[in-house]
């Protein structure tokens, strides 16, 4: 009877929905499923692209697992999380995006029918953490060191690579000649790994193969004021002056405010402004340079100054294009034009300005410091060219990472099926309820090879079947899916090579995505925040409940005073 007579408790605010156990769980992973089913179709050389058109009219058609997710806008909290792995895949390592998507969605899938059965999703978690950490430990084992070899046999070693990364995406018919131009790129950069030395310029019209790199920098011509068309284009081992500074004739201080008592002195004032605009471009000439750029405006009579000296002048060059440059030619970016020395201005072997598609190109060539390089992208539609940078983009990182951690597994699936046979023939030597969620999670593996055959239209069940018996054998360990034929091939011997960096990333970041989804026991959502007028919206549903804001009026029931 004193039960009750207790009062009911009220925590949280009315209308707050809280959904908890094991059906949050399984709603989670049934949120993820869906997630993952939706970039499933990009995997691989056959994979499929997605068109993705925005409320603002624009339209993105991509294969990159980390561009798919960031368009699709993701309101689903747990699904969230896939979103920022495969961010968190592109920014540290840049490809296997979709792979790692991929493999917490089928880690998911598979624990489903475990929480469904009653199973502690915390047991779960602990042996997935364990099978994920004999994963990348045997990962680390079957990589193979690219360390050592001359400088022609790296380049050809990465090249392989980049073939790999590039054969999933759009351009995948031309990677061998994007490859070898990732590769220049990537080590002309040399041990400074600030991605933006390597530029990527876009230019619709022509032909893929029409695309071309620069060892050194190339930017679209600036905006160019009246003597432009007089100045020389073309320069041999020009010194070249980076300025940060206006070179244009106005008043120094435009609200200052000056007295005069003689008309006469007007004109002295006029003539002192003159004087510091010609003092300044009088020093630039002197400095010896025969290229100048500024990040600002250098005005009509500064263009025309120059060009009657024969030196090449442009005005608002990008701050990116300007560190470039800086980096390329060795030269420093100036404030001042006051004491400028050698030391200061910069060098290249060749200077021109050339056509490109309908756009005209700086191209400064052969510099002296070698430290940057860019790719001028061609193509017809922009969405393409859009597409193509952003394969290229993956495949930079990975070289990038190839060249720093210079180890590489085989690609195609081997080493995911290699790495569900280790864990397969591990979880037998464990009793207990472990071994059958380390036999899943060995399971969930073989989702990388199965989604290359259906991404190409081959019998997934015959070509795992084959794998699953080449790699028994003790003999296959580099045995993974032959696109090309539909059967099983060395993934080594045919140089699809990925570095193991990417493998033991998306392995880490998909088990800890998995598990962080399935120790997530209840939601709790709050309408107020989440309501599309805010407060206003959130008092009046508060009220009503109450029975206040319905029949604050006295015209009758629910209406509102006028």
């Amino acid at each position: 009877m004193s039960t009750m007579m207790q009062p009911q408790i009220i925590l949280l605010k009315e209308g707050t929905d809280t959904s908890q156990g094991k059906a949050q769980v399984v709603s989670n992973i049934n949120a993820c499923t869906i997630v993952a089913d939706t970039v499933r179709t990009t995997l691989g050389p056959r994979g499929m692209d997605k068109l993705i058109h925005d409320d603002k009219g624009n339209t993105t058609i991509s294969n990159d697992g980390a561009t798919i997710m960031k368009l699709l806008d993701i309101v689903h909290p747990s699904a969230k999380i896939l979103v920022d792995i495969a961010k968190s895949q592109d920014s540290e390592v840049g490809d296997g995006t979709t792979t790692v998507v991929l493999l917490a969605g089928e880690f998911l899938k598979e624990a489903k029918p475990f929480i469904e059965d009653g199973v502690h999703p915390q047991n779960l978690i602990r042996s997935f953490r364990t099978a994920s950490t004999l994963a990348i430990n045997r990962v680390k084992e079957l990589a193979v060191s690219i360390e050592g070899k001359s400088l022609e046999e790296k380049k050809t070693l990465l090249a392989k690579c980049a073939c790999t990364t590039l054969s999933s995406k759009l351009i995948g018919g031309e990677k061998e000649f994007f490859a070898s131009m990732v590769v220049e790129a990537v080590v002309a950069i040399g041990h400074d790994d600030r991605l933006n030395l390597i530029g990527i310029k876009k230019v619709p019209g022509g032909h893929m193969r029409d695309s071309f790199i620069v060892d050194g920098v190339a930017f679209k011509k600036t905006f160019s004021y009246a003597g432009f068309e007089q100045q020389p284009k073309k320069f041999e081992n020009p010194k070249v002056l980076l300025l940060n500074i206006e070179l244009e004739l106005k008043s120094e201080k435009e609200n200052a405010e000056i007295r005069l008592a003689d008309p006469l002195q007007y004109q002295s004032i006029v003539d002192a402004e003159w004087n510091i605009i010609y003092d300044k471009l009088d020093k630039c000439v002197k400095s010896g340079a025969k290229v100048i750029l500024s990040r600002l405006a250098i005005g009509d009579l500064a263009t025309q100054y120059f060009a009657d000296r024969d030196i090449f002048c442009a005005g608002h060059v990008t701050e990116e294009d300007l560190k470039r440059v800086a980096a390329a030619t060795g030269g420093t970016v100036q404030t001042t034009v006051n004491n400028v020395i050698d030391e200061v201005l910069g060098s290249c072997e060749i200077f021109e300005e050339r056509q490109v598609g309908n756009e005209r190109f700086n191209i400064f060539s052969g510099c002296t410091s070698g430290r940057t390089a860019t790719i001028v992208l061609r193509g017809g539609a922009d969405q393409f060219i859009e597409e193509a940078e952003r394969s290229l983009h993956d495949a930079i990182m990975i070289v990038r990472r190839a060249m720093k951690n210079s180890s590489v597994v085989p690609g195609g699936g081997a080493i995911d099926m290699e790495i569900s046979r280790y864990l397969r023939k591990h979880a037998r030597t464990i009793a207990g309820k472990s071994q059958l969620f380390i036999n899943s999670y060995a399971k969930a593996l073989e989702v990388i090879p199965r989604q290359l055959c259906d991404n190409a239209g081959f019998d997934a069940t015959d070509v795992l079947n084959k794998l699953r018996q080449k790699h028994a054998s003790g003999e296959g360990v580099c045995y993974g899916v032959d696109i090309d034929t539909g059967g099983i091939a060395d993934s080594f011997a045919n140089f699809v090579w990925e570095p193991s960096l990417v493998k033991i990333n998306a392995i880490n970041a998909a088990t800890e995505a998995a598990c962080l989804i399935l120790s997530v026991d209840e939601t709790v959502k709050n309408p107020k925040s989440e309501s599309a007028q805010g407060e206003a919206g959130g008092g009046a549903m508060g009220g009503r409940g109450r029975g206040g804001a319905g029949f604050r009026g006295r015209g009758g029931r629910g209406m509102r005073r006028r």
